[in-house]
């Protein structure tokens, strides 16, 4: 994506203006230190013509410890200087990191599905950690070193004129230089950043496989690909760097002959008597200074070259808009809901629709058993009561209420949604259970616990809710972390329960725990149940059989039961699980 002068300033006035007291301080320390940098060669001078004059003692040891004394201030305002431009970077990019994962977390799942965690961890961290010095340095620095520069050439056009013209015009030629060779090297670094979020996204996405890698024998293609993803960011990161290190260089040997250039006037003029050497020492000086600026610039520019390649991919992030919309905030009824879906298309490619003019009406309290075949759009219907997607044509209904009328926020606070993938994080037990919330009092969640048949693995662990679990639920046996799932919902205690799935993965002896404890969680709520196995289809009073994203039957358990013509009757004559039967018989 293409920046303009606009995305940066955005960017600075965004992050910055909140520390503008910082800030201030900052670019106070930077002239500051330019201001000595400039006095210290003017002082040196004096002492070296002072004593080629014969001056007394005292007043050369007086001109040499103003000297020491500018040395050691400028070290202090240095020190100080980096402190605050750290501050000032760290504190930037840190709001501006939190602003991106809070943007990522609200983009609907579609885009979720087309972008890789390891991608956009590389978008939210990697490219913001390039703009530290951007924030902290950039603007202050430039303005300081073209200060510095240009009070060089000022004070050496006022000690000789024909100096300062020879200093002024090698300075413009290599700004003019560093700008141009600039505008190519972003492009590079742009590329190479694009590299570096590749790799990251494929091995991210390997590495969360590696079971199913190794056990298919399919770590020789992995290899494979890791060495392609690695080969591309190689030679990309390389012809940036050959570029940004050849703009370096070419500061640097600018820099190099203009102060050859001054010294050799200068010494033309002492020469001719026309200076002192006093004066010819502070051209000396003054040109040393001249380069550390003239290098500062080149490195700014070419930490802005890398810092243009980053707010253009943040950028780009930051104009996905999520096509879930919060709603105005009507508010749902108290209490049960009934769940209803009308005349509801949709598709993940709106010309090929997963859902075709799906019509259901649930009652309050009442549980339905969803069953069909694998695809035929059970998980897509039951997903849109949370809003991961809306509907193309048609609405869902919450209480009477459209779900896109309704704050994503109270939503998500009535319906639960409990699948067989469940996402256990590196934190506390209680931390896991309570999703972060603090609120929640440890006397619930080990209630909670001892209601599921937890209060023996509870008691086993050594630290109770503060034991730290494993990312990704490591030391938790599949059956013990969907009980925990269970427990997340028992805490939240909504109004509408969702079970996708939910005991597929378990064992007879931990799923005759959690059917026990389903029953609790059902008690008074809507609840609809994606059922795979006949044992869980048992608890439901209606009965809805989809294929091919239509509703092919739907009515009472028992009903649809004792009719023989009907498919589900069809499907417990079988004595399969009902996802097999679902395929012989729709």
């Amino acid at each position: 994506m293409q920046t303009s002068p606009r995305d940066y300033w955005q960017l600075l006035a965004r992050y910055l203006l909140p520390q503008r007291g910082r800030v201030s301080l900052l670019a106070l320390l930077l002239l500051t230190g330019t201001g000595l940098q400039l006095a210290s060669p003017l002082v040196l001078r004096r002492f070296i013509d002072r004593a080629l004059e014969g001056d007394a003692l005292r007043i050369l040891l007086l001109i040499a410890g103003l000297y020491i004394g500018f040395a050691i201030l400028i070290q202090g305002i240095r020190l100080a200087e980096t402190w605050v431009a750290e501050y000032v970077g760290w504190t930037a990019t840190n709001n501006l990191r939190a602003d991106l994962a809070l943007h990522v977390l609200e983009l609907d799942m579609g885009f979720h599905n087309r972008h890789t965690p390891g991608n956009l961890i590389e978008r939210v961290d990697g490219d913001v950690f390039t703009l530290g010095n951007f924030f902290s340095r950039f603007i202050i620095n430039i303005l300081g070193n073209v200060l510095l520069t240009v009070g060089v050439i000022v004070l050496l056009i006022r000690i000789d004129w024909r100096i300062g013209l020879v200093v002024a015009l090698f300075a413009a030629i290599t700004i003019v230089a560093l700008a141009v060779l600039g505008r190519y090297n972003s492009v590079r670094y742009a590329a190479a950043r694009q590299a570096m979020a590749e790799l990251i996204g494929f091995l991210e996405e390997r590495i969360s496989g590696t079971e199913d890698i190794r056990s298919s024998g399919a770590t020789g293609y992995v290899m494979r690909r890791n060495d392609e993803f690695a080969r591309a960011y190689h030679r990309r990161q390389r012809i940036a760097s050959i570029f940004g290190g050849a703009t370096f260089s070419i500061s640097q040997f600018l820099s190099v002959l203009g102060m050859v250039a001054a010294l050799a006037v200068a010494a033309t003029l002492y020469k001719d008597g026309a200076i002192t050497l006093g004066t010819v020492f502070v051209v000396f000086q003054f040109t040393q200074i001249l380069s550390t600026p003239i290098e500062e610039i080149s490195r700014q520019l070419r930490d802005f070259q890398m810092a243009s390649a980053s707010i253009g991919r943040i950028r780009q992030l930051q104009t996905v808009r999520p096509t879930i919309v919060d709603g105005p905030g009507t508010p749902l009824p108290p209490g049960p809901l009934a769940v209803a879906f009308d005349h509801v298309t949709f598709g993940y490619v709106p010309e090929e629709p997963i859902l075709n003019d799906v019509t259901v009406h649930l009652a309050p309290q009442r549980v339905l058993g969803l069953v069909g075949r694998t695809g035929s759009g059970k998980s897509t219907l039951t997903r849109m009561l949370v809003r991961f997607y809306d509907p193309d044509q048609g609405a869902v209904r919450l209480g009477g209420i459209d779900l896109r009328d309704v704050r994503i926020a109270e939503l998500r606070d009535r319906v639960a949604f409990v699948t067989q993938e469940i996402q256990l994080f590196r934190a506390s037990v209680r931390d896991n259970l309570t999703l972060f919330d603090r609120s929640v009092p440890d006397h619930r969640i080990i209630d909670a616990l001892e209601r599921l048949g937890l209060d023996g693995w509870l008691r086993s662990l050594e630290d109770g809710l503060d034991t730290i679990l494993a990312s990704g639920g490591g030391g938790v046996s599949a059956g013990e972390a969907q009980l925990l799932a269970f427990t997340r919902v028992f805490l939240r205690d909504p109004d509408v329960v969702i079970l996708d799935e939910a005991s597929s993965r378990l064992d007879p002896s931990t799923e005759a725990k959690l059917e026990r404890a389903i029953d609790t969680l059902l008690e008074g709520r809507t609840a609809i149940v994606i059922a795979h196995r006949l044992a869980t289809i048992e608890r439901a009073d209606e009965v809805l059989v989809m294929a091919h994203g239509e509703v092919v039957e739907h009515g009472e358990r028992e009903t649809l039961a004792n009719d023989p013509s009907s498919r589900f009757a069809g499907m417990l004559r079988t004595g399969h699980d009902l996802v097999t039967s679902g395929e012989r018989h729709a």
